[in-house]
């Protein structure tokens, strides 16, 4: 079972998996480093709050990545190690770990405090309307798997 990233202590546990970074922390898989990671975690959530930074998907990848991509993301299955990930999520050039960082927590506080009724019904902007749990799922379990990934 996944855990919930509206619950304060969840979300605090996360936040005190990231201060435990490092800029030279050290992947046990893939190749990103820990900014470009910091960096790709970031990107889940400026799709949620800055769509408008984004070329929405046409109704053929839409309803590819409803059919075929939502279940994975959303789902309760743990993602596999070093994984494919979509175009828009590759980090190619290194990022500021000391920006990224404090970025990407401040997500994490501000999707915690909107919580659970914020999230019920949101439209997701690949995979159209959300419950709240798969907008859990794909928050934590996103999360949790870098930050297995970095050790932490």
């Amino acid at each position: 079972m996944i855990k919930n990233i509206f619950d304060k202590h969840v979300s605090d546990v996360i936040i005190h998996r990231i201060h435990q970074l490092t800029p030279t922390t050290q992947p046990n898989w893939g190749i990103m480093s820990v900014d470009q990671m910091l960096a790709h975690c970031i990107v889940t959530y400026l799709y949620t709050y800055h769509q408008e930074q984004f070329k929405k998907p046409n109704a053929i990848k839409k309803f590819f990545l409803k059919t075929f991509v939502k279940g994975f993301v959303t789902g309760e299955k743990p993602y596999q190690k070093s994984l494919r990930t979509a175009p828009e999520f590759i980090m190619k050039v290194n990022k500021d770990f000391e920006k990224e960082k404090p970025l990407l927590i401040n997500y994490i506080n501000k999707s915690q405090q909107l919580g659970t009724q914020h999230f019920e019904g949101l439209e997701n902007f690949s995979f159209g309307k959300m419950t709240s749990k798969e907008w859990n799922n794909l928050f934590f379990k996103h999360l949790d798997h870098h930050l297995t990934q970095f050790g932490v």
